[in-house]
């Protein structure tokens, strides 16, 4: 099993609960809440994973990196955006080194 294949499978299934009832589903009581929400919700779970990157343990980085991978992928279905178009740019931008790809997005 391979990690894009596990995320297209998330991705997936995130699609597909976002219109359940939302007193059974956590994707679709995010949805209902709105994309201030799920903003939110992202934002605090990276936060979560740089703690435990500092100063937890193993176990609880893979857990708190979990959450926050889960709940970006909420709000990129929330937006609109695909996993697929996201991973192409991730696919655009291997081999070019940050520094440069992040010297040629500010010369813009």
């Amino acid at each position: 099993m391979s990690a894009p294949d596990t995320l297209a499978r998330l991705a997936a299934t995130i699609a597909a609960r976002r219109t359940a009832d939302p007193a059974t589903s956590w994707v679709a009581k995010l949805h209902a809440r709105g994309l201030p929400v799920i903003a939110r919700k992202l934002g605090e779970e990276a936060v979560e994973t740089i703690t435990a990157a500092l100063a937890g343990t193993h176990e609880e980085l893979v857990g708190e990196a979990a959450d926050t991978i889960f709940h970006l992928l909420v709000l990129l279905d929330a937006k609109g955006v695909s996993l697929d178009e996201v991973l192409a740019e991730l696919d655009r931008r291997e081999g070019t080194s940050g520094i440069a790809e992040k010297a040629a997005r500010n010369a813009d």
